[in-house]
C-alpha cells in the first residue's frame, strides 16, 4: 500500500493525552494530525461528571471536558480527524501508520495515545447503567458514593486497592470474588479482610444489575457446592469493576517494549519509547495512575519531546 500523506507529527488517540499533545504540538507549529479512534474523547466520555480535573471548580461533564480540549487543540492548528489506526510499520524511519485499512500516513514523529480499555463482565446491564452506578474507576467516581453502599468486582491487588479506597468514602463495601480466595498480595488481603467496612463475598458471581434510573442492586449467584447455587439480590448504590484494563497497543507491540499485559514501556519518567521519534502517552503506557490529569501531563511531555526530536534532527 502506497503512502498517501506525509506529516511531521502524527498523534493516534483522542483522550486527555492525545488532545493535550495536539495542543502543545500545534503551538510549536508542528501542524499535527490527530486521529480520534473508535471512541473520540476516550474513556472520559462515558463519565457523567468529572470533579477532579484542574480548572473546573464546579465539576464538568466528561464529554464536555473532551470537547473543550478538542476545541483548544483545533484552535492551535491541529488537524483532528475521525478514523482508526488499523496497522503500523515502525520497522524503519519514517514511520507508517495505516488508517481504516486504506490510507497510509508517513510520519517523522509518532505519539501513541490510544489509552486502555477497562475490562467488564460482559453484562448488558453494565451498558445500561454506564455512568449511572457502574464505574471502572474508584478514584474517578468514588466521591459520588460517600456514605453509600457499593460493590467492587475482582480479587486481585487492584480490586483490593479500590475496595480500600472506597471504604474511606462509602458506608459499606462488598468485594465480589468469583473464587474462594483472593489473588492479591498477602498484605492487601490482610488490609481488606481486617477492614470493618469491607465484606468479602467469596464464590460469588454478579449476573445482573437492577434499578429504576440508576443502580439500586446487583443480582448475585453464590456457589455452595459442586452443583449447588443460591441466587439472591443485594442492595447497592454503586457497582465498580476492578478486573483489569487492556492497553490498546496491539498494532504497535511488535516494534516496542511492552509489559506482559501490553502496556508500552517508556524510558524512565519520559514518554520516549525504544524507537527514536516514537512516544507513548496516557493510559497506554500507564498501568498505575490512569487519571485524566496524569494522561494530560504525559501528552504535554510527548509533544515537547517530539518538537525537540524534530529540531535536533533538523527535520
Amino acid at each position: 500500500m502506497e503512502v498517501t500523506e506525509k506529516t511531521r507529527c502524527l498523534i493516534i488517540g483522542s483522550g486527555p493525552a492525545g488532545y493535550t499533545a495536539a495542543i502543545y504540538a500545534g503551538r510549536a507549529n508542528l501542524s499535527p494530525i490527530l486521529y480520534e479512534g473508535l471512541q473520540p474523547g476516550g474513556q472520559l466520555t462515558t463519565t457523567t461528571e468529572v470533579e477532579n480535573f484542574p480548572g473546573y471548580p464546579e465539576g464538568v461533564d466528561g464529554t464536555q471536558l473532551m470537547e473543550d480540549l478538542k476545541k483548544q487543540a483545533a484552535r492551535f492548528g491541529a488537524d483532528i480527524r475521525s478514523g482508526l489506526a488499523t496497522a503500523a510499520d515502525l520497522s524503519k524511519f519514517p514511520y507508517k501508520i495505516t488508517i481504516e485499512g486504506e490510507k497510509v500516513i508517513e510520519t517523522q514523529t509518532l505519539i501513541i495515545a490510544t489509552g486502555a480499555t477497562a475490562q467488564y463482565l460482559g453484562l448488558e446491564d453494565e451498558k445500561k447503567y454506564a455512568g449511572m452506578g457502574v464505574s471502572a474507576c474508584a478514584t474517578c467516581d468514588g466521591f459520588f458514593y460517600r456514605k453509600k453502599t457499593v460493590a467492587v468486582v475482582g480479587g486481585g491487588d487492584t480490586a483490593c486497592e479500590e475496595a480500600i479506597y472506597l471504604a474511606g468514602l462509602a458506608s459499606k463495601v462488598y468485594l465480589i470474588v468469583r473464587k474462594p480466595f483472593l489473588r492479591a498480595s498477602k498484605i492487601m488481603q490482610r488490609r481488606v479482610l481486617d477492614h470493618e467496612k469491607i465484606e468479602v463475598l467469596f464464590e460469588h458471581n454478579a449476573v445482573g444489575l437492577f434499578g429504576d434510573k440508576a443502580v439500586e442492586g446487583v443480582h448475585l449467584v453464590k456457589r455452595r457446592g459442586e452443583s449447588d447455587e443460591k441466587a439472591y439480590d443485594l442492595a447497592i448504590d454503586g457497582f465498580f469493576l476492578a478486573i483489569g484494563h487492556k492497553p490498546n497497543s496491539d498494532i504497535f507491540a511488535p516494534y516496542l517494549k511492552t509489559d506482559a499485559i501490553g502496556y508500552i514501556i517508556t524510558e524512565g519518567d519520559t514518554p520516549r519509547t525504544k524507537l527514536p521519534g516514537v512516544f507513548a502517552a496516557g493510559d497506554v503506557a500507564d498501568s498505575v495512575y490512569r487519571q485524566a490529569t496524569t494522561a494530560a501531563g504525559s501528552g504535554c511531555k510527548a509533544a515537547i519531546e517530539a518538537e525537540r526530536y524534530l529540531s535536533d534532527h533538523k527535520l
